[in-house]
């Protein structure tokens, strides 16, 4: 059996919700047990990106003013989307847009490893998807790091996925206090 195979999401967790007027933003904590300079090259290599975010870069995401094609995986039709890097500062923040939503992605230095903080825009009735997406592709970034891949699951593939039906499900108990 492949690691892949005995991959098993934990429960649903470290993701909250914020409303400001009509836009929402989804946050979404992960304690990783590697430095932020690790986590930084993972987050704006497109090498490393190719292993576990749900879209490619033609180049890299490390620096300010950068202007960079993201070409969403698994998307029904090619969904490219040219974004700039706004804010580049290693390894601590990297601002870009992504198909006309802000990411914010924060790194700090926690012991021997890294607290990562991902702030990003997103639809009202995609909040329990995005959650749970997300939360796979933080555990495959874990993953990757140390040296374990088990190759990226995002889009169709990962909703096929039983622990992503279940983290959409356990995300969606969480925030369906929320009204739209």
């Amino acid at each position: 059996m492949t690691d892949r195979e005995q991959y098993t999401p934990g429960a649903a967790r470290g993701a909250q919700v914020r409303k400001d007027g009509e836009k929402w933003t989804l946050i979404l904590v992960r304690e990783l047990r590697h430095s932020p300079e690790k986590v930084w090259q993972a987050l704006t290599d497109p090498v490393q990106l190719r292993e576990w975010a749900p879209f490619d870069a033609d180049r890299s995401l490390g620096t300010v003013g950068a202007t960079v094609k993201l070409t969403t995986v698994g998307a029904p039709a090619l969904h490219v989307t040219e974004t700039t890097v706004t804010r580049a500062d290693a390894p601590k923040a990297l601002e870009y847009n992504w198909g006309g939503f802000d990411m914010r992605w924060e790194l700090e230095a926690l012991g021997g490893g890294t607290r990562l903080t991902l702030w990003t825009n997103i639809a009202r009735r995609f909040i329990s998807m995005g959650a749970a997406g997300w939360h796979i592709c933080f555990d495959v970034l874990d993953r990757l790091l140390s040296g374990t891949p088990i190759g990226r699951m995002v889009g169709p593939a990962a909703m096929k996925f039983g622990g992503w039906q279940r983290l959409n499900a356990e995300y969606a108990k969480q925030f369906g206090e929320m009204k739209p």
